[in-house]
């Protein structure tokens, strides 16, 4: 069934022709990424597609019987209300229900009047079978991490906007979703969670999105909007990198062919009389055309990251003892630290733990209540901040570099104008002159790290540098990024970018405590999973264990299975140590099974508050955790204890 039609679609924004006469549809159950440089109109497509702008030309057609869900960038900005409403906004006759109901619920003293609408409510939810919606739904609030449904929205940073957003796009089980960077702002617990959901559920789904490890999980085709066209690749992402890459090769061939036609045409044109004939005319209009469209090709250009870096003296940065808190809330306890030469560390934890505090700390843009940083003399630190790009109003694009700059030194030892870095940074001469504000969010942030760059920092702390860059960008910074000489310190929930950067991290586990971890995400993920984290290993301060993640893939499960197996075909008895801990897994397995069926149960009764629910659908999300990590082990150790 075709869900989405777009035929012959054009936008332009003033002069800007984003795309013209688009042409493409989207078929039920189809999860499809949609990929193309910054600035080229992703977000201006999913936003016609979700009836919030509307083509100059063209027309997109919905298919009347289906539900759509649209996630912004930002969502919910500006927002007031509590945050059951903005979750139960939708017009289904479910969320109306469960809205009164909660509403009643949430009352000290019900009237006559309330009484009898919420017996009339429980009358209908019976019928309606609303009581398991209901329980879905809490968990869902478990799940998210959204203990209050009173809390204003107005109060709410923009990570937990976010997670109010993707629950209320689920509650309204939409038939066609829409995502534009749904990663942003979630910590990597959450889009792990966001990206087995999607992959699971039979929905149609068109997303923006520069996390690769996400649209390799979660779509089976690409949309490639590149220079106002769209090319469409069946597969994976990885298939979409195989397909680019000879469309690339055979339109590098093309255009070698091209500009050898063009020479001899304009050879051809200087040598024509002033009087030209119909065939002429129709020649010199067929040269114009093609010269056009090989110079849109020609503009395209390459982001190109380049620069001195100063070198690192004997001492980088020492970190004593450092300690914040904000009222009861410990961010960071006792934490002690030497960076050296060529460190690359990056940072992890969920939102809220303090990862952005503790950049801040280090940089100076907030006071430590206890302990020391101490720079070295020769460290000179790039700060690229999650924030938005500051600038005046009515400043132009080459102002906002001039104000830190004129001349950039580059690797080679050459020097460049601000105007010529620019270029290099995919900002043509006409459009270093535009307003800063007119830039598109990518646009921003590739300016905020060109802003960075020509400090020529030997220490550079990046917080989030991948929100809004587009995936041609992101590879080149990374790229750079991985040449750099100077120490690096990285957050970021791109889990891609992590794990090829990156030699260990910074596991901010809660109160306080941080772990240094040896190695990459990928790396700390799978010793979650297989349980080898103990309360003390690599522990900085007193940090408390890292509980098991429950997102073990089937091969990684195998893996000590295969093991043990081994061990058996080669006559290894079984220990003591073994027998004692197959009888502590049978027992903790019962423990867990009973306590997740009192959990269920208390999720399956009415009355309860909200935030009650909400804790018991989190607390069962880490019985099912921890049951998985444990059900593994039990049954390596069935094989190995067999006779």
């Amino acid at each position: 069934m075709n869900v989405v039609s777009v035929a012959s679609v054009s936008k332009s924004l003033g002069e800007r022709v984003l795309f013209s006469q688009l042409s493409f549809g989207l078929n039920q159950g189809q999860k499809l990424g949609l990929l193309g440089r910054n600035g080229c109109g992703k977000t201006t497509l999913l936003r016609m597609i979700a009836g919030l702008d509307r083509p100059d030309d063209g027309e997109i057609r919905i298919n009347k019987q289906i539900r759509t869900a649209y996630l912004e960038q930002d969502p919910l900005l500006g927002a007031t209300g509590p945050v059951m409403d903005a979750i139960l906004h939708n017009d289904r006759p479910q969320s109306r229900w469960l809205r009164e109901y909660y509403d009643l619920s949430d009352r000290d003293h019900l009237s006559d009047d309330e009484v009898e609408r919420m017996n009339r409510l429980h009358q209908v939810m019976e019928e309606q079978g609303l009581w398991t919606y209901q329980r879905d739904f809490n968990r869902l609030l478990g799940e998210l991490e959204i203990p209050d449904l009173r809390q204003d929205m107005s109060t709410l940073s923009g990570g937990q906007r976010k997670r109010v957003a993707l629950a209320a796009m689920m509650v309204a089980e939409a038939d066609l979703i829409l995502l534009d960077e749904p990663t942003n702002h979630l910590d990597l617990n959450t889009i792990e969670w966001l990206e087995n959901r999607l992959r699971n559920q039979k929905t149609t789904l068109l997303l923006v999105t520069h996390d690769r490890y996400f649209l390799e999980s979660v779509c089976n085709g690409m949309l490639e909007l590149e220079q106002g066209k769209l090319y469409f690749h069946q597969g994976d992402y990885a298939t979409f990198l195989e397909n680019k890459e000879t469309r690339e090769q055979i339109q590098t061939a093309d255009a070698q062919k091209t500009r050898a036609w063009l020479r001899k045409e304009l050879e051809w044109m200087r040598r024509q009389p002033k009087a030209r004939g119909t065939k002429s005319k129709a020649r010199t209009e067929q040269f114009y055309k093609v010269s056009n469209e090989a110079s849109k090709r020609e503009v395209q250009g390459r982001l190109e990251l380049d620069g001195v870096g100063r070198p690192l003296g004997g001492k980088v940065l020492e970190i004593s003892y450092l300690t914040k808190s904000f009222g009861d809330r410990n961010l960071v306890k006792e934490f002690t630290y030497n960076f050296v030469k060529g460190d690359r560390v990056g940072v992890v934890g969920r939102n809220g733990l303090g990862k952005t505090t503790f950049l801040n700390l280090l940089t100076g843009h907030l006071r430590p209540d206890g302990g020391s940083v101490e720079w070295g003399e020769q460290t000179v630190v790039g700060y690229y901040r999650q924030e938005s790009l500051v600038y005046k109003p009515g400043q132009t694009v080459l102002e906002r570099v001039r104000e830190v700059t004129d001349h950039i030194r580059l690797s080679s030892g050459k020097e460049v104008s601000a105007g010529d870095y620019l270029q290099r940074f995919l900002f043509p001469p006409k459009q270093q002159h535009d307003k800063v504000d007119k830039l598109s969010g990518g646009e921003k942030r590739r300016l905020q790290l060109l802003l960075v760059l020509i400090a020529q920092p030997n220490f550079l702390i990046m917080d989030e540098p991948t929100n809004d860059l587009d995936l041609v960008s992101l590879q080149v910074l990374e790229d750079y990024l991985e040449k750099f000489k100077g120490c690096l310190l990285l957050v970021s929930h791109d889990r891609y970018f992590m794990d090829r950067l990156v030699d260990h991290m910074f596991v901010f586990e809660g109160e306080g405590f941080i772990r240094d971890f040896p190695g990459n995400y990928t790396d700390y993920r799978l010793s979650q999973s297989e349980g080898r984290l103990s309360q003390s290993e690599g522990r900085l301060g007193t940090a408390t264990s890292v509980t098991a993640s429950a997102d073990t893939s089937a091969n990684q499960a195998n893996k000590p299975a295969q093991t043990t197996t081994k061990n058996k075909q080669r006559g290894t008895k079984p220990t003591y140590a073994q027998t004692r801990r197959y009888e502590e897994l049978t027992q903790r397995l019962a423990v867990i099974r009973a306590e997740k069926t009192d959990l269920i149960d208390k999720l399956n009764r009415s009355g309860a508050a909200p935030d009650e629910y909400a804790s018991w659908g989190k607390a069962l999300q880490a019985l099912e955790s921890e049951e998985e990590k444990v059900e593994w082990e039990w049954l390596e150790l069935s094989v190995a204890l067999e006779p």
